[in-house]
């Protein structure tokens, strides 16, 4: 079956937004080219001050070290081929290259929601747990963490692309999505795609929900351990060392659980409003997600600051020899 189905189809198109009009391709592809730059700029700073400031090897700094490699690796995946879409016409990809995107589409987004899991995990020890989090949470804890987590994403992902792979493939070739994924790809089928969609969304809802129910847990606890420190000044001051980590979980999972949501109720949206959506919580996170770090976590503020200060202090220092020198000359 999988030479039948390569011999009909060696390639798809991917259309993007179907309703866009040709004379808005440049703007689009410009947009999407400002939010690609935006999403390196951010976090390669911030994987540069990560490796450049020691006081920021801690545990809760490993754990969005991972994320922001995870956000960059999707980006990556999926926005230059949208981009050459609209820019250059160049929608064309081939049908193995389609199938590797649609895996690490899938992959990337099962890293993310378990590295969540993770800093949700942090925070919760940290405040109800205070004593025990150095002890409980360490450098090497995060590690076997985070590695457990981008080892065990890559089981559902291939499973998708494997079953999915060899189906007949002979009717449209024209994927109605920014990028390639398993929803898009197994509506061109030939065939009943039920058997391959239900554990598809299994799936999706285990990656989604399970780390979700965690963190909805977590973040109650903390409430709760919060609601019995004496002060007002102390309760606000713990919950603002969650107010980021909550702010990135929320940008991630609430889109995603409202189109899963809205899809089952009978609420049906247009094409192009489905994929602005689901482009949104795709790409907003990992372009917020930097200005979240740096203007909402303290240790990433300061050593921001201390960066800036450094490089422009030189400058001060040759503006004094300069003047001492013109003294000496005259």
């Amino acid at each position: 079956m999988s030479l039948g189905n390569q011999s009909l189809v060696t390639a798809f198109f991917i259309v993007g937004f179907p309703g866009l009009q040709p004379e808005f391709y440049g703007l689009v592809s410009a947009v999407l080219l400002f939010v690609y730059i935006c999403i390196l700029m951010g976090n390669v700073l911030i994987l540069a001050l990560f490796v450049t400031d020691r006081d920021l090897h801690k545990p809760m700094y490993f754990v969005i070290l991972n994320l922001v490699v995870s956000d960059i690796l999707f980006s990556t995946t999926t926005l230059p081929k949208i981009i050459a879409r609209y820019w250059f016409q160049a929608g064309a990809i081939s049908f193995t290259g389609c199938f590797v995107q649609m895996y690490f589409v899938h992959y990337f987004g099962s890293v993310n929601a378990f590295i969540l899991f993770i800093m949700a995990l942090d925070r919760y020890v940290s405040i109800c747990f205070p004593l025990r989090y150095p002890l409980i949470i360490k450098n090497s804890t995060i590690h076997i963490l985070c590695a457990t987590a981008w080892i065990t994403s890559k089981a559902c992902p291939l499973m998708m692309v494997i079953r999915a792979y060899p189906l007949p493939y002979c009717s449209s070739k024209q994927i109605v999505q920014c990028y390639c994924d398993h929803i898009s790809i197994t509506t061109l089928a030939c065939t009943d795609r039920t058997p391959y969609s239900l554990p598809a969304f299994v799936f999706a809802m285990v990656v989604l929900l399970g780390p979700l129910a965690f963190i909805i847990l977590s973040y109650c606890s903390i409430i709760l351990a919060v609601i019995k420190i004496a002060t007002t000044q102390e309760r606000f001051k713990t919950l603002s060392t969650c107010s980021s980590q909550i702010i990135i979980i929320a940008l991630y999972f609430l889109p995603r659980c409202f189109i899963y949501l809205s899809s089952n109720i009978g609420i049906v949206f247009s094409p192009d409003v489905r994929i602005v959506i689901i482009m949104l919580y795709s790409l907003l996170p990992p372009m917020i997600n930097p200005l979240i770090y740096c203007f909402k976590t303290k240790d990433i503020k300061q050593s921001l600051m201390k960066r800036f200060k450094h490089s422009t202090a030189p400058k001060k220092e040759n503006v004094f020899f300069s003047k001492v020198s013109l003294c000496l000359c005259q």
